[in-house]
């Protein structure tokens, strides 16, 4: 396909529907990086928007085991689960360390950082920090600290999200995002979301997503030329 000149509008901007806690979410942050490589001629501006998978883990989050056995029926069956997921991670790279996470987060203080991390210019880095505290490192997400520390990371001012998080600071605007992603259809994530209009649902491959944001890319150049 030739190249696409879209130095004369806006960057194309994709927003991704996402929860840290879904290991799906994180293979599909891997192969959109491989995709905007593909479609390097496209001016592209992501964003990242809250999702819970589970909404009613408690603040402090639920034991792993019990979280397993209650979702699942046992570790036994979630591994057979988690295998698709874990051979699709390989595939991206991704060292999944399943066996180290001991508590199954609520995520909802870490969406509230990554809307923080968003204003800050970073949104990326803490995306990716937190995806590889829970999914490497096995670090509990729904302590602060850990939260602070992948801010800290990511060049964020620690004791400020300190602060923020220990006071409700944005806290009915990101959950007024999740029920506005479930009120336009969003059921499953990572969902990515182009120029507002286009869904791509699910961790799709690399090629797909490249050429979504090729066409979307296309379509919005020939919108603005004069006609």
């Amino acid at each position: 396909m030739s190249q696409i000149d879209t130095s004369a509008i806006e960057p194309l901007r994709i927003d991704v529907v996402s929860d840290v806690m879904c290991p799906w979410c994180f293979i599909g942050k891997r192969r959109l990086e491989k995709a905007l490589e593909a479609a390097s001629d496209v001016d592209v501006e992501v964003n990242w928007l809250p999702f819970q998978l589970d909404p009613t883990l408690p603040p402090e989050g639920k034991d792993r085991q019990q979280y397993l056995a209650e979702k699942f029926g046992g570790a036994d069956k979630a591994a057979e689960r988690y295998r698709p997921i874990e051979e699709a991670g390989a595939a991206e790279s991704i060292p999944f360390a399943l066996d180290k996470i001991t508590r199954s987060p609520n995520t909802l203080d870490a969406h509230r950082v990554i809307r923080w991390a968003g204003i800050e210019g970073v949104q990326d880095a803490v995306v990716e920090r937190l995806f590889q505290l829970y999914f490497v490192e096995g670090a509990n997400l729904a302590e602060r600290e850990t939260l602070v520390s992948a801010a800290t990371d990511a060049g964020m001012d620690g004791d400020v999200v300190r602060r923020l998080l220990a006071s409700d600071a944005d806290l009915a605007e990101t959950e007024a995002e999740i029920v506005h992603a479930q009120a336009i259809g969003v059921q499953g994530v990572p969902c990515f979301i182009l120029d507002g209009r286009y869904a791509v649902s699910g961790a799709q491959p690399a090629e797909i997503l490249a050429d979504a944001i090729r066409q979307v890319a296309a379509e919005r150049l020939e919108n603005a030329a004069p006609h």
